[in-house]
Parts: C-alpha cells; structure tokens; sequence
C-alpha cells in the first residue's frame, strides 16, 4: 500500500522528471559509464565509493595515499588544498590506476571561497535569488581554481530554533523561500553546463529533518510525521533536485528512529522513486559508522551491509565499505548489481563534470580571488542582508556630522565578521567598519570595551563610557563571534554573551542616542536591552566587504533591505517558534491573554486566559517572519481578489496598490500569504506563497500583482495524498507574516 501511495505522490507531487538537467537517458552518456563499469574489478567498484580526506595543511603526500589512488582504491578527496597535490593524484588515478578513472576534488565552500559572502541566514535575509545565485557562481569560480569541483553546499535545512547552531547556514524556517533561494544556489555552482571546468558541483544537504533537532542541539533525535516532512523539510530539496544538483548528503541524525544514512525508504522510494535522483548521494563525515552509537548498528560490517541496503552511493572518511563491502557481497547480503548502481551514480557525475575528458586543472584559471567585481558583489549581498529592527526617531541614518562613539568586540574584528565555515577566507582582506572609519572623513572615536564577544571583564568600560561622554551617538558593534555558531555550536541561552548587555546598560545610562549593530550567527534574544536601544541592525556575519556595507547603511548612502527569514524570539524559551504554526484549539490574542504580572496576588486557580501562551513571553516573537523597516514608510492599499471563486484549473489574481509615503527612495519586499481555512489535516495559519521586491521614488505609487492557482494550495495529508482541498481560503498581502490586507476566495471542485 505504501508504495502504491508513493507512485501517486509522483503523479501529483513532484516534477523532478521534467526539469533535471541531463538526466540519465542520455545514451552517449549511460552508454560510457556502463561500459567503464564492465571493465572494472569489484575492488575498483568499491574504490569508488571511498571519500578521503587529508588536512589542508598536509606538507607530503603519504606514499601509502598514492598507492591506494594507483590501485582504484579511492574515488573522491576531500581538504586537498595544494593544487600540485591535486594535479599529482589526478595523474596517479588517470595514467596509472587500472581504468584511468579520474577523482573528484572537494570542499566545503559555503558562502565564499576567498571572497567571503555573508552566512547563508544571512543571504537568506535578501529575500534574493540573484544574491544567492551569484555568490555561489563566485565561489565557484574562484574554488574551481583551486581544483575544487565539488561542494558541500547548499544547506536546505530548514530551522524553527535559533538555538541550533546550524541555523547559520540553513535558508530560514519557511519552505517556500528556502526552495527558491535553494534553486538559485544551485544554478550559481553549476551553472548551464557542469563540465565548464569553472562549475563546481553542488550538494544538495542533509537529507533529511537536520534542523529539527531536539532542542535544537546539533545531531539530536528527529521524531516527525510524514506530512511535516513533505510539506515543510522536503520542498527545498525537490527544488535543487529540479535545479540539477549534482549530489545530496544524509544527514547525521535519526528520523522517527532509522537514522538518515541507513534509511532504505528515505534515500530509495523518496529520493531514487519519487523524486528520480540520478546523481550521488554521500554520507556526512563519519555519518555511516555513528548508526553505531545510535544503537541501529551492531559494528562496523554492520554499518556497511546497512548503508548499502539504504542505498548510500559513497562513504565519507570512514571505511566500512572499503573494509567490509567485498565480504557483504560474497555472503550475499549485498548484491554487487546493488554496488554497480553506486558506482554508475558516481561515474555519471564524473562525467557531466567532465573529469574524463579534462582531469587536470585548468592553471591559467587563476580564480580572480578577491577581485573587484567579487567584492563588489560580496558588499551589495551584505547590504541586501542587512535587517533594520528598530529605528525609533529615525535616528538612521546618521548625520555626517555627529559625534559617533564606536563601541564594541566586533567593530573591528575581521576574523570574526567572516563567520562560520570559511576554511579558506582569508581575515587579512577583511574590511571591517573601523576600516572604513579609518579612511572617512566622519567624526568618530573607538574604543573596544570589549576584547571579544564572550569577554566577562569590565576593564574596558571605563574608556568605552569616557568615548561615548564625549559622543552625540553610540554606536555599539556586538553579537556572538564566528566559533559560536555553525556545527556543534548550540546555545541554550540566545543573548549577548560575555557582559555585553552590562555594557550597554551602562552606556544607555548616559541617555544618548544608541544603535546597537549585531554580527551573529543566530538571531538574538534583546529583550533585555530593547528599551536601552534607539536603533537595532542585524547584520549577521556578513563577510569580507561588510564594513563597507554597513558604513554606507549607517550613514544612509544605502538602505538596509533586509527581511527577516525566520522569526526573532523574544527568549530562548519561546524555541521551536516559526510563523507557520498551526491554530490549536484555544489559538492566543491581545483581548485574553494575560500576563504574568497582570495576575493577582492569591488569585483563584483558573486556566488564565485559556488560551496557548506564555505566562512570561507572550505568544507572539520579538520581530515576525518576514519584518523588516526601510529608512522610508509605505502604505498598502486597495487590495482586490479578482475572484470570490475558482476552479481546480482556474487562476486567481490579487493586486494591491504600494505607496512609498516617505522623502526617499526606498525599497519594500511585498509578501503574499495563505491560509488553508478548513483541510483534512488541520493547516497553518499562514503560508508564504509569493513575495516581490518593489522600489519606489519618494511618493511613488505601485499596482503589485500575483497570481496563484490550486498547485499553489496543494498539501500532503495524512493518507500521503498530495492534493489542493475545495473550500474557503484566506490571503494576506502586507510586509511581514503579522501584517497585511486580507481577502478570501473559495476554491470549488
């Protein structure tokens, strides 16, 4: 029954089919591999699913390393950052080892490669697609020329707790953005055609349910039900498969008590069924032999007889299929036609990258790191990301006049505004905002107070408070350095660390204007000095040229553009939140909730409110999904549903007039949500569907238009069908998942 339901959800659900680029019908193509995979002895075949690595530091090749590369033992590295390395073994494998099979070389190149964009949260703020496609299509060049041509990017986790320090690199905690930005990424890392030796490989990570982790504590347990994992963690993927991604990486964890990497019905009847997946799939680092720990495997054999069942193409690291492979096939607990589809699955990508025809790399191929026209768009990106949260008074931008105190651990810090997972950028060609300080002509004084974010001493104060007297502004640069956020960094407590919050409190006590500017991997809770704050900027970890970017935001030569891609808690306590949440049956408003300290001293036992809330935190975020101010204002107005009812095969049109009230140009991000009202699951009570970036003149007007139909308004359910449901729907268009005109139409079969 339940393969009969997975042929139906291909029917109806996905459209992978249509869209993959150079599928596996290519018979030039299939006809190659199969006819290499002839040749090669069962040794060689295992060969191919081996990922090495070395450290990126290695002085000499290990001889034992060039022995096994000889013989076919290998067939990816990983962390070979010499590129006479890289030549050295791809001659070994293409003149020496018995069918000449060419390696592919890998990195993790997240968000940058020497150029360094900001985090993919914080690429995730611009709402972007052609921020995140063309960092990728950068990243790619210049790490191609390193002989990188493979990636372990992009991330499509999707993440509802900041406490996960994975969230730095995930795409935000709604599906619908994710895929869009997921799509984008691809396309930049591959570009039209993979074997362009500028292309790298993407790999579409972690198949499946990473960032609902328990607690948000890295490598946790995942319990989810099946319609969770259609209809909010699988889309992403489904569209960087659409976009061509070369490979796709399991994930660490378990899901609903089958860990990832071992999960037969995941990797085959999803990926290999449903969603026609014909490239690679690879473990994470050492994913195959933790189901040990997990207790889902007894040893080492084990593991291997487990992934291979699974349907895992290539181990990374460890060595349970090199070791143990050839023995499961003899026993015939594996079949080699099992091993032969692994091997064709990763001869396939080494052939679209054409790695056969062109091994070597390419040396007039420099990379242009750090080129003008890299940087350029690695500052546009960070200005795109940049989140205005508050701006009361308007006290953005500054004027070049005043008198700036600039405060803080992160002001001047270049390694830490890099951010998480940049092996390869370099802090030296960081440009920090006391950088661009330095060369203006602004009236400015800067004192650290802080030697680095986690800093619990109050030496510095002293002089901070001395500068910020003398000061019309502060301006304090804070957040969370790089290391404490990315894999394995959670947080359980989401604010400032160190005494970063005893700082400000101190300088708000001089009662001048403070803007607070955050560098995080991670929103973080404010809650605590909101009121002590002016002005508040999310700037992320926005990379090389993020100096520049926020100089020009502060000072009002740009506008910050972004918009928040997950919601901003106010506490660690609200986590998991995300705006997408379903209704429950006692859903919270303003009119009964109550607080905590509305409550009487001796009050009667009674259910307060009655209502889903937190006696202490409310029930609504610090700063929605979506939320984001400009240095303008905008109204909207004049929304029109062109239709009470549709049809299955009819479309409908909302329009809604944009007007830009304020004295400057501007941009607004327009945001279209629906509400399902009634299904035969209960739905969430708002569901991104669209979004438009509109720029406006000062008193500018603008008629924006969308248009959706009931492919838009399809859910899984839960006998896993795949389909829009007659009935009454809900639409807002406004600027954030809290605001916005509301209509409605009805769908009718």
């Amino acid at each position: 029954m339940k393969k009969i339901i997975c042929l139906l959800l291909v029917t109806v659900f996905f459209t992978c089919k249509e869209n993959n680029i150079q599928k596996s019908q290519n018979s030039k193509e299939e006809q190659f591999i199969n006819e290499l995979l002839s040749k090669m002895t069962i040794e060689e075949k295992i060969g191919q699913t081996n990922l090495r690595g070395t450290s990126s530091r290695t002085k000499i090749l290990p001889e034992e390393l060039k022995e096994a590369v000889r013989k076919g033992e290998i067939g990816a590295f990983l962390n070979v950052m010499n590129i006479d390395y890289v030549d050295e073994l791809q001659k070994i494998a293409v003149e020496e080892s018995p069918n000449g099979i060419p390696l592919i070389f890998s990195r993790d190149v997240i968000h940058g490669f020497k150029t360094i964009f900001p985090i993919p949260l914080g690429m995730a703020a611009s709402w972007d697609v052609e921020v995140a496609r063309t960092s990728s299509e950068i990243a790619a060049y210049e790490a191609s020329a390193a002989g990188i041509r493979w990636t372990f990017a992009p991330m499509l986790d999707i993440s509802r707790d900041s406490r996960w320090g994975r969230i730095a690199e995930s795409p935000g905690e709604d599906p619908y953005l994710a895929s869009v930005l997921g799509k984008a990424y691809v396309e930049g890392f591959q570009g039209e055609d993979l074997s362009d030796s500028t292309k790298i490989a993407a790999c579409a990570k972690h198949f499946i349910g990473y960032g609902a982790a328990i607690g948000g504590r890295d490598y946790n347990t995942v319990n989810m039900s099946e319609p969770l994992l259609r209809n909010v963690y699988l889309p992403p993927f489904v569209a960087a498969l659409n976009a061509g991604s070369a490979t796709v990486m399991t994930s660490f964890n378990e899901i609903n008590g089958i860990p990832a990497t071992g999960n037969e019905y995941l990797l085959k009847e999803v990926l290999r069924e449903e969603l026609e997946f014909d490239g690679f799939v690879v473990s994470d680092w050492n994913s195959t032999i933790e189901m040990i720990k997990h207790g889902f495997a007894r040893n080492y054999k084990h593991v291997a007889e487990l992934s291979a069942v699974a349907g895992m193409d290539m181990e990374m690291t460890s060595t349970s299929y090199e070791n143990h492979l050839k023995e499961l096939i003899k026993e015939g607990k594996v079949s080699e036609a099992q091993l032969d589809d692994f091997v064709l699955n990763i001869l396939r990508i080494k052939y679209r990258l054409g790695l056969f025809k062109r091994p070597y790399t390419n040396r007039a191929h420099t990379g242009n790191f750090y080129a003008e026209s890299h940087l350029k768009e690695a500052k546009k990106a960070a200005v795109k990301s940049t989140v205005l949260l508050k701006n009361e008074n308007s006290i953005l931008p500054l004027k070049k006049e005043a008198k700036v105190a600039v405060i803080g651990p992160l002001a001047d810090a270049p390694h830490e505004q890099l951010g998480t997972w940049t092996f390869d950028g370099e802090k030296e060609h960081t440009v920090t905002l006391i950088d661009v300080f330095k060369e203006s002509n602004a009236n400015y004084r800067f004192e650290k107070g802080l030697t680095h974010s986690r800093d619990k001493s109050k030496k510095g104060f002293a002089s901070a408070i001395k500068a910020a007297k003398q000061a019309d502004v502060i301006l304090f640069i804070g957040g969370e350095e790089a290391i404490l956020s990315g894999e394995a960094h959670s947080r359980a407590n989401i604010n400032l660390p160190g005494v970063q919050e005893e700082l400000i409190n101190e300088l708000s006590k001089l009662n001048k204007p403070l803007v607070l500017v955050i560098m995080a991997g991670r929103p973080i809770s404010v809650s605590n000095i909101l009121e002590k704050t002016e002005a508040i900027l999310m700037a992320w970890h926005p990379g090389t040229m993020g100096g520049p970017a926020l100089y020009n935001i502060i000072y009002g030569v740009e506008e910050p553009e972004g918009r928040l891609p997950v919601s901003w808690p106010k506490t660690a306590g609200q986590l998991p939140y995300f705006y997408n949440h379903k209704n429950t049956g006692r859903p919270a408003n303003d009119h009964q909730f109550v607080g905590i300290d509305d409550i009487p001293i001796h009050a009667w036992q009674s259910s307060l409110g009655n209502d889903s809330h937190y006696l202490d935190a409310g029930f609504t975020p610090q700063f929605p999904f979506g939320y984001g101010l400009s240095y303008s204002n905008f109204k909207y107005e004049k929304l029109s549903v062109s239709k009470d009812t549709i049809s299955f095969n009819e479309d409908v049109t909302l329009k809604v007039t944009v007007t830009n009230t304020g004295d400057r140009p501007s941009k607004d991000i327009v945001q279209l949500y629906t509400q399902d009202v009634v299904g035969s699951i209960t739905r969430p009570v708002k569901e991104l569907k669209r979004f438009e970036h509109v720029y406006l003149d000062a008193g500018e007007s603008k008629e924006v238009t969308f248009t959706i139909s009931s492919n838009d308004l399809k859910f899984v359910n839960h006998k896993l069908i795949n389909a829009a449901e007659e009935g009454d729907f809900n639409v807002w268009v406004g600027q954030h998942a809290l605001s916005g005109l509301k209509g409605s139409f009805y769908l009718k079969e």
